[in-house]
């Protein structure tokens, strides 16, 4: 499989060949973040991409929005749709290198665009990052693909056990919202921090 690094990605966005963005925020994480109340809320979106749930949340009054991606053009992409939104909220660097701690990480194919053998390392940085009661929401695939990935597939036990030590599970559900390409194949996910992570 090849080396998913910075390159790969630059020549992906580079190339257009970007067949995850789907040009506006999901359905799943839109209904998400219209249920959100607190505005101050610290929120990271890592591997963001052109990032519209960004955009959403930034036009419903959520400031403390953070992007990070590994590649720029899609932070600059972001920037040129968005010219008021915070400079230094944008973050181009390696996630398993970041460093801030957040409320809320939303999740959007970040996940399932990493090799398969980094899922035990995401759970634990995601860990990391997140404050007291924290939470991860967003989308995973509940599918597996036939065509070597991305996106890499995976189903609510492999899910779980990756999770477990880390979070208690709020909600693992199918989406009832997912565009039609990826219906029945998407799930939606809620893990709140657990007490016991810090042990």
């Amino acid at each position: 499989m090849e080396e998913l690094n910075k390159q790969y990605w630059e020549t992906r966005y580079q190339t257009k060949e970007t067949g995850w963005d789907i040009g506006f925020a999901s359905g799943p994480l839109s209904a998400y973040i219209g249920q959100l109340e607190r505005k101050e809320l610290k929120i990271l979106i890592p591997g963001c991409g052109n990032s519209y749930e960004a955009e959403l949340l930034y036009s419903l009054g959520f400031n403390d929005v953070h992007l990070l991606d590994i590649t720029q053009l899609p932070l600059q992409n972001f920037a040129e749709r968005n010219p008021d939104f915070p400079v230094d909220q944008l973050h181009c660097e390696d996630f398993f290198q970041h460093k801030g701690t957040y409320d809320l990480i939303l999740e959007q194919t970040f996940f399932c665009a990493l090799d398969p053998k980094l899922r035990t390392s995401y759970a634990t940085k995601m860990n990391e990052l997140l404050n007291e009661n924290g939470k991860i929401a967003g989308v995973l695939f509940n599918c597996t693909f036939e065509k070597q990935g991305p996106p890499f597939g995976g189903s609510v036990p492999e899910y779980e056990n990756y999770f477990q030590k880390y979070f208690t599970t709020v909600k693992m559900e199918p989406c009832y919202n997912s565009i039609a390409p990826r219906a029945g194949n998407e799930l939606f996910i809620l893990l709140q921090k657990s007490l016991l992570s810090r042990e």
